[in-house]
């Protein structure tokens, strides 16, 4: 048995989320059929954290086992499995780990990044929102500053059905809105996420920028007081502005 870290990038936009799905095409999927493709043979996947449908990775990690003794280069598996998949998803390191690694039950943090763009822009639409009011993005600045440290996120999840005692309690490392002139970036970093937690927090963020809510509001969902008036699920900001940026294990750099 043989266990590699794989690290990818890959644009969601085609695929129905990371996870692999009966009748529907995903971005694991496809990383399963070039791996099997190449080794002849089945393999184990797991990634460090699922994407929905449209949802984009910078640096998803995956743990891949395989019962081969064979010695096989990292860098010819990377070529091999680039050379399989679709032009939408790029490997980008491969390691040869302890078989004990687990990408999912090993990493320390996951940061994502949401995208929202002030104009109409003809060449990432399908990698931003474009909010076509204008934002408060000062106020929308210190909103993001508030979500670090330990909080109760109910207001913000989508009740996950395969985790269905799942606490909505979240430690945030670190949170930060900033503008790249007609880019606004907003990246949070975690343990883990609850389900939808992330575009909704960003769906959010907008209308308070917009002026449609108050800080007060905001505050209010912070601290688990979901009043039926804030329509938080309504707001979930879509799925093309989202990327996975980065895990993070024991031993890297911050």
């Amino acid at each position: 048995m043989k266990t590699w870290k794989i690290t990818l990038e890959y644009d969601g936009t085609k695929y129905s989320g990371w996870q692999e799905q009966k009748n529907a095409r995903t971005v694991m999927g496809q990383l399963r059929k070039a791996a099997e493709e190449f080794l002849g043979m089945d393999v184990d996947l797991q990634g460090a954290g699922r994407t929905d449908a449209g949802v984009h990775a910078l640096g998803q990690v995956v743990h891949l086992r395989a019962n081969t003794r064979d010695r096989i280069l990292p860098a010819r598996f990377l070529r091999e499995l680039n050379d399989r998949l679709p032009a939408d998803i790029a490997v980008l390191e491969v390691e040869e780990k302890p078989n004990r690694f687990h990408a999912r039950h090993d990493a320390l943090t996951r940061s994502y990044v949401y995208q929202i763009s002030t104009r109409k822009n003809a060449f990432s639409k399908r990698h931003v929102w474009w909010i076509k009011e204008t934002l408060d993005v000062d106020l929308m600045r210190q909103a993001a500053s508030r979500l670090a440290g330990r909080h109760d996120f109910l207001c913000f999840r989508a009740q996950d059905p395969s985790k269905p005692d799942e606490s909505t309690i979240v430690v945030v490392d670190s949170a930060e809105f900033e503008q790249h002139g007609d880019l606004l970036i907003f990246r949070i970093e975690a343990s883990h996420f609850l389900w939808r937690m992330v575009r909704r927090i960003a769906g959010v963020l907008v209308k308070l920028g917009k002026g449609d809510i108050r800080m007060e509001d905001f505050e209010s969902l912070l601290a688990a007081r979901c009043d039926p008036r804030l329509k938080v699920s309504e707001w979930t900001a879509p799925s093309a502005g989202l990327f996975l940026e980065r895990v993070r294990y024991r031993g890297e750099s911050s």
